[in-house]
């Protein structure tokens, strides 16, 4: 991964952007703005070209609307990701970036949970909690494939009035 695809998915705005998508649905920038109300319209449009240009972002429909075209998109999530190689050749600052981008996403979410009232963390099922394992890389191979298949299976369920969005974080690291 080169430092700019590296710089185009850390930027703060664009992260928003993409997290907006982690549920898979499709949004076009005016349902996106409606979503991230506080980023101006044309910086929101400025970040999603920049998004689409890379391949990030995917065209699914176009309609005209006014004079304007209206598209839809979708993430196209291998684009999206650090994949393993890439991974590998990372800095350790490229790695303390990408982490502190994650967590304060993470804190992100929290606080526009808590904003709304009434929070009710129990009720809700909110949990946040840390185990440690004893265990060889196999092990931690399969312990990660199980999470991802047990996570992937859920994933294309339709919203409907029954099921609450939820997000799922999932972080694993040596400790000394």
């Amino acid at each position: 991964m080169s430092m700019a695809t590296l710089d185009l998915l850390l930027h703060p705005v664009r992260l928003r952007v993409l997290r907006t998508f982690l549920d898979g649905l499709p949004a076009t920038t005016a349902q996106l703005r409606e979503r991230l109300p506080d980023i101006p319209p044309a910086t929101m449009y400025r970040h999603v070209a920049a998004l689409a240009a890379a391949g990030v972002l995917e065209v699914l429909d176009e309609k005209r609307i006014r004079g304007t075209v209206e598209r839809t998109y979708r993430v196209c999530w291998h684009r999206a990701e650090i994949d393993p190689a890439d991974r590998a050749t990372m800095t350790t600052d490229d790695h303390r970036r990408t982490f502190t981008a994650f967590i304060g996403g993470l804190l992100a979410d929290f606080d526009e949970y808590l904003a709304h009232e009434p929070a009710d963390p129990t009720a809700d099922g909110v949990t946040y909690q840390q185990a440690a394992l004893w265990l060889t890389d196999t092990e931690m191979a399969e312990l990660q494939a199980e999470i991802r298949a047990a996570v992937t299976t859920r994933m294309d369920r339709d919203p409907n009035q029954d099921r609450t969005r939820r997000m799922i974080s999932f972080v694993t690291m040596p400790v000394e």
